[in-house]
């Protein structure tokens, strides 16, 4: 494998931009063979289409066609698994955006594949490449923190009108049938959860059972969608502390996204899309260098299969689990009117929910659900064992 890896990308436009310029800046490494998105395909200046790539609006056509060493898909969630599933037998390796499958079935049929084919495939949550993000398990597993009673997130965001009109799948619970759950908690926000979810892993050395046991649930809406808005949940795990996570793309000011680990001896906080990090004592957080692209971890692996994968689909299953527990939950409860503010006009529209961000912080420290925080909207969350 010492030639430039062939890569295609299936999802060509939106985030599939994104994938573009991080491929194009890897020239050295990987070579864009093919384009695949049943529409036109975008050509901005930064993320130019080369000259020698492919273009299709079939993915079965292009691998079959193109035979590349490795395919991103960047597509709705509710296409993951059949296209993961064509690019796995057609022999290729895979970076699959989160939220990767919509249901432990599904991850189960994926992972079938996986061990049929022995290819690998790399899930897009990669803020796991963090360095912060090591730095942080490192202090945990040494006990600087003590004992870990406890990890949360807390994110508060704004999303307009323009985000709620992307795509015919955005805010819905299913399309044609088939769950889609464009939600903060499984779509913006998922990076929250399952930085979470690894670092309550991590508390228990690594060793423990990630396996979700139970899920308290609470899901709001502001608009006229299927999905929530806002949100707050805690789980138990099998092995290790408990996880709280409340978030909202109708904030105040700006929460990028914080994990809170409290522990016996102090807490720690890590804002995990900025990568910056304060551990016990150390005031204000700092920025730490170093984040590894997924792509070039999956690249590596290529080369030996001894480089263990940052985001190997295995490593996702508790975040699956919770999907599945947001399938099966009542549909969000709307928040009425007279708790909002409209600001903005179309498309550019938003709605902020007074107070929210101050209650998202409360639930951070208290490891609580909105409902325990006082706030006027609230209702009793969704309860269930797993």
């Amino acid at each position: 494998m010492g030639s430039r890896a062939r890569v295609a990308l299936v999802g060509a436009n939106g985030h599939g931009l994104w994938h573009r310029r991080h491929v194009a800046a890897r020239e050295d490494r990987v070579e864009l063979v093919a384009l695949c998105d049943p529409a036109p395909i975008a050509e901005p200046a930064d993320a130019p289409v080369p000259a020698t790539a492919r273009r299709f609006t079939d993915h079965r056509e292009m691998l079959a066609t193109v035979s590349p060493d490795i395919v991103i898909i960047c597509t709705p969630p509710h296409t993951h698994v059949p296209i993961a599933t064509d690019a796995l037998r057609a022999g290729c390796d895979v970076l699959l955006e989160k939220p990767p499958v919509l249901s432990v079935a599904e991850h189960h049929a994926l992972a079938t594949v996986l061990a049929e084919t022995g290819r690998a495939v790399q899930v897009g949550f990669q803020a796991l490449g963090s360095r912060a993000l090591a730095m942080l398990i490192e202090a945990i597993q040494a006990g600087t923190l003590g004992s870990v009673t406890g990890v949360a997130a807390v994110a508060s965001w704004q999303r307009s009108d323009a985000y709620y009109a992307r795509a015919a799948w955005a805010g819905r619970r299913t399309v044609d049938g088939r769950p889609t759950l464009d939600g903060a908690l499984v779509n913006p926000l998922a990076h929250a959860v399952m930085q979470a979810l690894v670092v309550a892993h991590a508390a228990s050395n690594g060793t423990g059972d990630p396996a979700i046991r139970s899920v308290e649930l609470e899901r709001y809406r502001t608009r006229p969608i299927e999905v929530e808005d806002t949100a707050s949940l805690r789980c138990a795990l099998a092995d290790g502390p408990p996880v709280a996570v409340a978030v909202s793309l109708c904030g105040e000011e700006f929460i990028p996204g914080e994990i809170i680990v409290h522990g016996t001896d102090g807490r720690a906080v890590l804002e995990y899309p900025t990568d910056r990090l304060a551990l016990p004592g150390e005031g204000e957080p700092t920025a730490i260098p170093g984040r590894v692209s997924l792509l070039d971890n999956l690249l590596d692996h290529r080369v030996d299969r001894v480089t263990p994968l940052l985001a190997p689909l295995r490593r996702t299953l508790p975040f699956t689990t919770l999907v599945d527990a947001i399938t099966a939950a009542p549909p969000p409860t709307p928040i009425a009117a007279e708790w909002t503010v409209e600001y903005g006009t179309a498309p550019e529209r938003y709605l902020r929910i007074p107070g929210v961000n101050e209650a998202l912080r409360r639930c951070g420290e208290r490891m609580g659900l909105l409902s325990e925080q006082g706030v006027p909207w609230a209702s009793a969350p969704y309860r269930c064992e797993l």
